[in-house]
Formats: structure tokens, sequence, C-alpha cells
């Protein structure tokens, strides 16, 4: 069974940063790609960026510049690196797993909120 654990969210003032953090445990299979997603009241959950088991990265227009994803294979972590917060990007964040072997699978974390203050 896989499980994502996440952290690192919290209340920032605009212009700080903060990094999350998602480990998955269990068997996971590659090809795969991590990556976080985040939904803001009242709006539909978008994709943030995500990262593959080789590296290659994918980001929204709007956090281009200011947000960094990272993945360590070895611990099955990705990291998701916010600088420049605006409040705009406050949200709540999940961490997501797509494998992608004979079957496609999907995971999500619990999400961790994050605010960013005026």
């Amino acid at each position: 069974q896989v499980q994502l654990v996440e952290s690192g969210g919290g209340l920032v003032q605009a212009g700080g940063s903060l990094r999350l953090s998602c480990t998955a445990s269990g068997t996971i299979f590659i090809p795969n790609t991590m990556g976080w997603y985040r939904q803001a009241p009242g709006k539909q959950r978008e994709l943030v960026a995500e990262v593959t088991n080789t590296g290659g990265a994918n980001y929204a227009d709007s956090v281009k510049g200011r947000f960094t994803i990272s993945r360590d294979n070895a611990k099955n972590t990705v990291y998701l690196q916010m600088n420049s917060l605006k409040p705009e990007d406050t949200a709540v964040y999940y961490c997501n797993l797509k494998v992608r072997t004979l079957v496609f699978s999907e995971y999500w974390g619990q999400g961790t909120q994050v605010t960013v203050s005026s």
C-alpha cells in the first residue's frame, strides 16, 4: 500500500519562502511522476509542478521562476521550494504520485496548508 506524507506548510508573509516535502512509502514502481497540486477555496485543484523519476520537470506558468521541484529517488521524496510567495499562492497543497506501469495508478497525500499573508 502506497502512502504519501507531506510536511512543510505554514503561514508566511508575501515575498517569503517555504519548502514542502513529501515522502512515499510502500513499493514504488517506475516509471513514475511525483508532483504537487494545489486547491484554493472555491477553485479546482490544479497542477503546480511535477517531476519524473528521470528528472524531467513541468511547472504551471503561474509558478515558473519562483518554485523549484526536485526529488531524491533513493528516499522516494519530492520537494517543492517556493520563493517569492504571493497571496494568490494560498491553498492546500497536495502531493501526487503517478505510476505508469502496465496499469496506471495514482496516489494523493492528505494535503498541507500554505497561507501567504499580504
